[in-house]
């Protein structure tokens, strides 16, 4: 299986000099599996460099996983080339907005729409398949596993369980850390702080023991309480969750578009020696970087 990050920053674009090491593309994750499946965790602008070295693969099916609908994790949609070269397939995979009961093919479609987009979605020539996903029901392509997991932001968020021959990786989408919305003195206190640890620990068990963990670490902890309830983690969030779940390998992504190369570094040094950890490996994930077992 091989692993490449094709975008890790969060929220906007930001390219520039201050980004280059690690890379100002939105959220975009090429896998490539033993038998050669290709599956693409979410749509960033991270797709479309991506989409230039795919060429040489073309008939092919691609298989895009959106973990949710927020625009820096689709907005490189319309920009993915083999939806627009015939015969190649693409088949997009989500959640249904339980609010506005939309399918993942109304969320993803509407960018495609004209008064958003020169191209409509009914001129493309790529046959182009939605299929809508359940929680912990796991998607079986050729000798991929692929398992969705409710986690907790403020759309509904899908993490991603993918194995392939004894290797494995989850990956958490956009994710903050639970917390209780009653003070301890409230009578619904601990009934609300157990709801929380159960669907903690359940999130844990389904990624325990992969061999790498990619997950957001958008903030410090000095940053955190000014942007509670946006959706995302940090640094020692994500640390905790690799130790509890017993991961080999942690990757910090969706890096704060404002935070420059050097502040990210600088973050994540701080972030490590500040505490003592059990997680092998360590580290920030950069536009680019090619993991292959």
């Amino acid at each position: 299986m091989l692993v490449r990050f094709r975008g890790v920053r969060g929220s906007i674009p930001s390219p520039g000099p201050a980004t280059v090491r690690y890379g100002g593309n939105t959220t975009c994750i090429e896998i490539w599996s033993d038998d050669g499946q290709l599956i693409i965790l979410d749509a960033g602008s991270g797709i479309f460099p991506l989409a230039q070295t795919l060429f040489d693969h073309f008939p092919l099916h691609a298989h895009i996983f959106n973990t949710h609908s927020h625009w820096d994790h689709i907005q490189g949609l319309p920009f993915f080339i083999p939806l627009f070269v015939p015969n190649n397939r693409v088949t997009i995979y989500g959640a249904c907005d339980p609010v506005s009961q939309s399918s993942i093919e109304d969320i993803l479609s509407v960018q495609l729409q004209y008064r958003f987009f020169p191209i409509r979605e009914c001129e493309l020539n790529a046959k182009v398949d939605y299929r809508p996903l359940k929680e912990r029901e796991p998607v079986q392509l050729g000798d991929v596993t692929i398992t969705p997991v409710l986690m907790n932001h403020p759309v509904v968020n899908f993490g991603y369980r993918i194995e392939c021959r004894g290797k494995s990786l989850f990956f958490t989408g956009d994710h903050e850390p639970s917390s209780n919305i009653y003070a301890p003195e409230d009578d619904a206190y601990e009934m609300y702080q157990s709801l929380i640890e159960q669907k903690d620990a359940g999130i844990v068990d389904v990624i325990r023991g992969v061999d790498m963990l990619i997950a957001d670490a958008s903030y410090t902890e000095a940053e955190y309480p000014a942007k509670q309830g946006w959706g995302h983690g940090t640094f020692a969030s994500c640390l905790t969750m690799a130790e509890q779940a017993g991961v080999q390998q942690l990757f910090f992504t969706h890096h704060e578009p404002t935070r420059s190369d050097d502040a990210l570094e600088a973050a994540f040094q701080e972030a490590v020696t500040q505490r003592r950890h059990a997680v092998p490996e360590v580290a920030l994930a950069r536009e680019g970087l090619t993991i292959e077992w």
